[in-house]
């Protein structure tokens, strides 16, 4: 039965034959290969899918298996806790019944074990359990599985380092709290050592868990960064993996995100830079992360901003806006190229030189783009155009709608009554023209800017790029007799 549960056309038959009630004697049978195989086929059964595993809760197979964890040679143990792990990983309920059956306190001492193989069984077991939720994961803990599993990350076998690794950040994901007992046991210095290790299932489980800790708060961001995580994170984002890759990008921007002095410290390590490499070479999904970051670094000061542009972060951020196809994805590239250009009229010059301002208004207007991707490109343009005094910039948005031009047509009321060049460059680049063609509403405040600017100049020019200008002349033409 465990040879055919190995694949998925026999899972129904076997089903179908109740072979849950005729496994379960199995289970308690003297001869303990035949208790083994048992074990074996009911965890590959609830492997499989949901209701197989429904179906191992119902048939109280727990019980006798909790009994048997306890009793039984290491063999045993380690199927058992196969069919624990297999049970529990598919939802909280199921989750909730193994911590229900007794399980924890055997699962607990199976990490106490000489044979690595039995830990390993038992620390997946655990993470299983502990991913559902902050209950669930409270009840890991309180079994007394966190030492141990520390314990069990020092161990050479590379498959328990990532197995224990793994169910550490299950812990440690749900809550502050959580994390914090992670991190009170020394997992930090130990996890940002292996950082460096060239097992890549490893690493990836390291950055995974040391981002899991840093999301919560600055303090647990600040214990990831004394244990030396810089410069050692910035390399695995060259990484040959790419999941390793993401991992990491993932673990900086929630390091990046608490404190404008956690922002400096990656940028001092050179973090802007690397990050810079990594959104140009990534693409879809595993981008975001460094895009969020490159965005959180940028919002907290000028000078942080700045560091961003000056390390050429502009250009991957807008070719993110305009080539990525998810609108999520799209949608923190505008953000972030908002945070950026939002602190002063360099920063906004920097953003309108890259034609960026122009690209954000596209993907605005994009009938196709999500409510969350509009509202954040809206958002982005509003706060760097009321900052923008290049106006060379701003004149292609002047055929924007209403709620964006109001803010490029206030740019050109504060600018142009001060600079003589502006006002000529803005009358020879067809913009005065394009003014008058704004349909605004009378005593709006729009039309107020409008009147503003035309005020600059002399009525006779304003007049001259009306557009019904042409049709006055023809009309005076008609009217006129020059016989008298």
């Amino acid at each position: 039965v465990a040879d055919l549960a190995t694949r998925p056309q026999n899972i129904d038959a076997l089903q179908n034959a109740g072979v849950m009630a005729l496994l379960r004697p199995l289970l308690l049978d003297n001869v303990a290969s035949i208790q083994q195989s048992a074990a074996l086929a009911l965890g590959r059964l609830a492997n499989f899918n949901e209701a197989l595993a429904e179906s191992v809760v119902t048939h109280e197979v727990l019980p006798q298996l909790v009994y048997s964890l306890a009793q039984q040679n290491r063999f045993y143990k380690k199927a058992a806790a196969f069919v624990l792990r297999a049970v529990a990983k598919h939802s909280a309920p199921l989750a909730q019944a193994v911590v229900d059956s007794g399980a924890m306190e055997s699962l607990v001492l199976c990490l106490e074990e000489f044979d690595p193989s039995v830990k390993e069984s038992a620390a997946w077991a655990l993470g299983y359990i502990a991913k559902h939720s902050k209950d669930l994961a409270q009840s890991v803990v309180n079994a007394g599985a966190v030492p141990l599993l520390v314990l069990a990350f020092q161990e050479p076998d590379l498959t328990l380092k990532r197995i224990s690794a793994s169910a550490l950040s299950d812990i440690a994901k749900h809550s502050p709290e959580l994390a914090q007992l992670v991190v009170d046991a020394g997992t930090c210095s130990l996890l940002v050592k292996e950082v460096s290790n060239n097992d890549v299932g490893l690493k990836r489980q390291v950055c995974a868990c040391l981002a899991q800790i840093a999301k919560h708060s600055v303090d647990l961001a600040e214990v990831v960064v004394e244990a030396e995580v810089f410069p050692r994170i910035l390399h695995c984002l060259r990484d040959v993996d790419e999941v390793v890759q993401k991992n990491a990008a993932t673990c900086v921007r929630e390091l990046s995100r608490h404190s404008p002095d956690l922002a400096k410290l990656i940028v001092n390590a050179g973090g802007i830079a690397a990050m810079v490499d990594y959104v140009q070479e990534a693409r879809g999904n595993a981008r975001l992360p460094g895009i969020m970051t490159l965005g959180y670094i940028s919002a907290f000061s000028e000078t942080l901003a700045l560091a961003v542009v000056v390390s050429r972060g502009i250009p991957p951020l807008k070719d993110a806006l305009i080539n990525e196809p998810e609108d999520h994805v799209k949608a923190a590239a505008a953000w972030s190229l908002g945070q950026i250009g939002r602190h002063s009229p360099d920063h906004a010059r920097a953003l309108a030189e890259a034609d960026v301002l122009r690209r954000i208004l596209a993907v605005y207007l994009h009938p196709d783009s999500s409510e969350d991707l509009q509202l954040k490109a809206k958002r982005a343009l509003k706060s760097v155009i009321q900052k923008c005094a290049h106006l060379p910039a701003l004149e292609p948005l002047l055929d924007s709608p209403p709620n964006i031009l109001k803010y490029v047509v206030q740019q050109f009321a504060k600018v142009l009554p001060n600079d003589m060049d502006a006002r000529k460059a803005f009358v020879q680049s067809g913009s005065l023209q394009k003014l008058q063609e704004v349909q605004a509403e009378r005593g709006s405040k729009l039309q107020e800017m409008v009147d503003t600017i035309n005020l600059q100049y002399p009525p006779e020019i304003v007049q001259y790029y009306s557009p019904n200008y042409a049709q006055s002349l023809l009309e005076k033409m008609e009217a006129f007799n020059p016989s008298g």
